[in-house]
């Protein structure tokens, strides 16, 4: 089968809020997105603890560490920076470009080129 590649309503630098899972209420800024599984990574959020094997010739000490796990794309919402509140998107026209547009106050979410 063929990898599809999903639609997502974010866009890496972002400010989102989490509105499921253990981190519920958190928000902070995606790291990175996975177009493939729809997930992605918020910084400081959805913690993890892995086991790490010393690699002396890399000089990696071994222990248990903390790192950041995927979230699904649709447990996140946008943050709103005019309003600050977190909010759905819907698209719009403006100069022939399609850009993000926040539903509760109308601001445009897209950096204006």
């Amino acid at each position: 089968m063929a990898d599809k590649k999903k639609s997502l309503h974010i866009k890496n630098s972002d400010r989102v809020m989490i509105i499921a899972g253990k981190d519920k209420g958190k928000d902070g800024n995606i790291k990175k997105i996975n177009t493939a599984d729809g997930t992605v990574l918020v910084e400081g959020l959805n913690m993890v603890t892995k086991a790490q094997k010393p690699q002396p010739m890399a000089g990696i000490q071994g222990g248990l560490i903390k790192v950041e796990a995927p979230v699904d794309a649709s447990n996140v919402m946008v943050i709103c920076p005019a309003c600050e509140k977190p909010t759905r998107i819907k698209h719009a026209v403006v100069d022939g470009k399609k850009v993000r547009v926040c539903k509760k106050c109308g601001e445009q979410l897209d950096a204006k080129l």
